[in-house]
């Protein structure tokens, strides 16, 4: 399938050179609560580095996208956080189709990519992109060896009987990730043919996990001999030297657009705003490679990190975040996974 001309514009723009911009420090005091849905490392670097700039003391509590979700939803009634950085763009576009985040315009909208905004535009303002990063998995180099397997290089190769409960992927109830999988199989394949997939992949998963990045710590360790998740999650262990090797499916793939939300009801909106332009600008989006995030950033003056996968070299699906980030296609397609794949006996 082709890859969407708005992402691929956006990747392949070349990179501003020079000083970066730094947000201005302020004398903002006060408090924000933060649910961050990225890895713990991020989370963590965010939130100190910002509080160390203005002066806000920042509560950060760190859950998968689907977790933090359904947090803001229960809370609805009776708010407790503030910003929602990071984690997959389906659930803020459910969140936001709902009425639980706000319409926000930051000034540095001005310098994202068209896919970030392109976000913006779809949640009507509710939500911005603020990294892309590719679906794919990676696969311990030693198992795969010691099992007489070729390489896995696509989706087909996963159903290999030879994998039989050696291959983990979140819950897609949980995760992002794992429902960026089942939104992408049913697009690739079509609904019937992408479940048909997805129940012949059960008979091969070990475990759903919670977190969608736990899989890829797991190949790398040798617990499992693939793991499904964001290829960006898998290059972080393939760069500290473990035996594990991403790949990108050869049959194409989705790719996550990590967004970030302010939410409806914030006790402290202000500093909420003042957090989510300060995320967008490139100094900001510069901590993510040191914490090992090596996403690709949504402003277009902020650095690739060298590790990075390449998106623009991958055969991408062009991926309906409208559709497949709706409440009513998320609940139903969510319902449907649980009733037919996770219900199956192993």
């Amino acid at each position: 399938m082709q890859k969407s001309n708005w992402l691929r514009a956006g990747l392949l723009a070349t990179l501003a050179g020079g000083a970066l911009l730094a947000a201005t420090p302020a004398s903002a005091q006060g408090s924000l609560v933060m649910y961050c849905g990225v890895q713990e490392e991020w989370c963590r670097a965010m939130s100190g580095a910002f509080e160390k700039e203005t002066g806000i003391k920042v509560a950060m509590t760190r859950k998968s996208a689907g977790e933090v979700y359904a947090q803001v939803k229960a809370e609805a009634s009776n708010p407790r956080g503030d910003i929602w950085w990071g984690g997959t763009g389906d659930p803020h576009l459910q969140a936001a189709e709902e009425g639980l985040t706000l319409e926000y315009e930051s000034p540095v909208n001005k310098d994202l990519h068209p896919w970030a905004l392109s976000q913006w535009n779809a949640a009507k303002k509710r939500t911005v992109g603020i990294y892309a990063g590719a679906l794919g998995f990676g696969f311990n180099t030693q198992q795969i060896k010691a099992k007489g397997l070729a390489e896995p290089k696509c989706w087909a190769d996963l159903l290999n009987a030879k994998l039989k409960d050696d291959v983990q992927v979140a819950d897609p109830n949980s995760s992002g990730t794992a429902y960026t999988l089942l939104a992408t199989v049913v697009q690739l394949m079509g609904e019937e043919k992408g479940f048909d997939y997805l129940k012949a992949l059960h008979k091969n998963i070990s475990q759903y996990t919670k977190s969608g990045a736990a899989p890829a710590k797991a190949a790398s360790l040798g617990e499992t001999a693939v793991g499904i998740v964001f290829i960006h999650d898998a290059v972080v262990f393939a760069v500290q030297g473990d035996p594990i090797k991403p790949v990108a499916p050869c049959e194409g793939t989705g790719y996550e657009i990590g967004s970030m939300s302010i939410v409806k009801g914030a006790r402290n909106l202000d500093n909420a705003k003042k957090f989510y332009d300060w995320a967008l600008t490139p100094a900001a989006q510069a901590l993510g490679a040191p914490a090992k995030s090596y996403q690709v950033p949504s402003n277009k003056n902020a650095p690739v990190p060298t590790q990075a996968p390449k998106m623009e070299e991958m055969k991408l699906i062009n991926y309906d975040f409208v559709k497949y980030g709706s409440s009513a296609e998320r609940v139903r397609l969510l319902t449907k996974w649980d009733k037919e794949i996770k219900a199956l006996p192993k």
